[in-house]
């Protein structure tokens, strides 16, 4: 694709990643076929392809409008078609680098204004979003059913183990996972102590920085990643064998710190080496799968359906790891049909385009539900609370099957 980026952009750090990615799309339109929003539009704008010239069009100089926002704000950033594409266009960066470039020139309508600027602001604090979350459950049998989808049933998190051991890694506790699924990181914990692995968690470290990235404010973000960095610093420097992630939103955006923060002279080569440790859960547990197999094999008799998160299969490109240590477990793990589909989730897109959402999440549900499931899991929060949102099939992280199948 032939590129005449505008002065504005051209000669920027993101001017010259886009104008690069740009260039090696070549319009083969193989992304349609994949990407969720074009399979329910069916308008080409809403689209990778479409997309793409939009952003072209806005960084050759052409005005933005509301319209071109509305049809970057419609992608759920799942990534489907970096997976697709032949050409190896990372679609998913040049939509962060165009969405911001719109926004600069187009206001948002003051109500979606003050929400998205409370999804920044309340999200990314614990000590906000937790005592939020906490009186959401308190009365939530009260509340709206749009409410009730994102205020999941109160969880008791279990035992945290205390055993000392002389492997150990570092686990990202994050900002809204304590609050909405607490047993999934002490699950892990449990998980990897009986496996003979501490997991230690920094207590300065918070939201990874996904959900100011994506809604644009891309210092706020570097700020968070740079937080982050410092208070991993000193327990990677201390021999930490990884960084592990139980949200694959999270890991996803962890494992780029080192090409956000490339441009960054006190913190490039740190965020590098702590995007170098940054492992999935899935990523690390196949290293035990003969533990595993040994203890467990027979204990879970449950029929389960997996539902891989983009974040995981398309962000991180990992694919079959989960599944391998669930058979490894001796689990009945299912995939359904259309599994590189997004659920409709995708961070704050549940909140900001609520009627897409929910149209890939029924159409998710169905898929999954058909497998005649006894329990759907993932790997992600977000994907756990709107699909448990649509039906009354548990949907758990993956984790905690083996959790229980080993307190059992």
């Amino acid at each position: 694709m032939q590129t005449n980026l505008a002065d504005f952009i051209k000669d920027t750090r993101e001017g010259r990643e886009a104008d690069a990615i740009l260039r090696s799309c070549v319009h083969c339109g193989f992304c349609t076929a994949t990407c969720p929003t074009y399979q329910l539009l069916g308008d080409e704008l809403d689209g990778p392809r479409g997309r793409i010239y939009l952003i072209k069009q806005v960084l050759e100089g052409k005005e933005a409008t509301a319209k071109t926002q509305l049809h970057l704000d419609r992608c759920l950033t799942c990534r489907n078609c970096e997976t697709t594409c032949p050409s190896g266009v990372q679609y998913g960066r040049l939509i962060d680098i165009g969405r911001k470039v719109v926004a600069d020139q187009v206001s948002y309508p003051l109500p979606q204004k003050l929400v998205r600027t409370a999804l920044k602001e309340v999200l990314t604090r614990k000590w906000l979003f937790t005592p939020a979350m906490k009186t959401g459950q308190l009365f939530r049998p009260l509340l709206p059913k749009s409410l009730q989808n994102k205020v999941p049933a109160r969880q008791d998190a279990g035992v945290w183990p205390t055993r000392v051991h002389a492997r150990k890694m570092v686990l990202l506790d994050g900002c809204v996972q304590p609050a909405m699924g607490p047993n999934i990181n002490a699950a892990t914990a449990r998980v990897f102590d009986a496996l003979g692995v501490q997991l230690v968690i920094a207590p300065k470290a918070g939201c990874c920085g996904a959900i100011r990235h994506h809604l644009n404010d891309h210092e706020g973000a570097l700020d968070d990643m740079r937080r982050n960095i410092d208070a991993w610093w000193p327990l990677a420097e201390a021999g930490a064998e990884a960084i592990v992630m139980t949200a694959s939103g999270c890991g996803a955006t962890v494992k780029d710190y080192g090409h956000l923060l490339a441009h960054d002279p006190v913190y490039a080569e740190k965020a590098q080496r702590i995007s170098d440790l940054t492992k999935d859960l899935s990523e690390i547990l196949p290293a035990f799968e003969a533990e595993l197999e040994g203890t467990l094999k027979g204990k879970i008799s449950k029929r389960v359906v997996y539902h891989p998160p983009c974040t995981l299969q398309h962000g991180q490109q990992i694919r079959g790891k989960v599944e391998g240590v669930l058979r490894a477990a001796g689990v009945d793990v299912q995939l359904c049909a259309d599994s590189h589909l997004c659920c409709g989730s995708a961070g704050t897109y549940s909140v900001l385009q609520s009627s897409l959402s929910y149209q890939l999440r029924d159409n998710k549900l169905a898929n999954l539900q058909a497998t005649k499931p006894d329990m759907i899991v993932s790997a992600n929060i977000g994907c756990l609370t709107h699909l448990q949102s649509g039906t009354d099939t548990p949907v758990k992280h993956w984790i905690e099957l083996i959790d229980h199948a080993l307190s059992a």
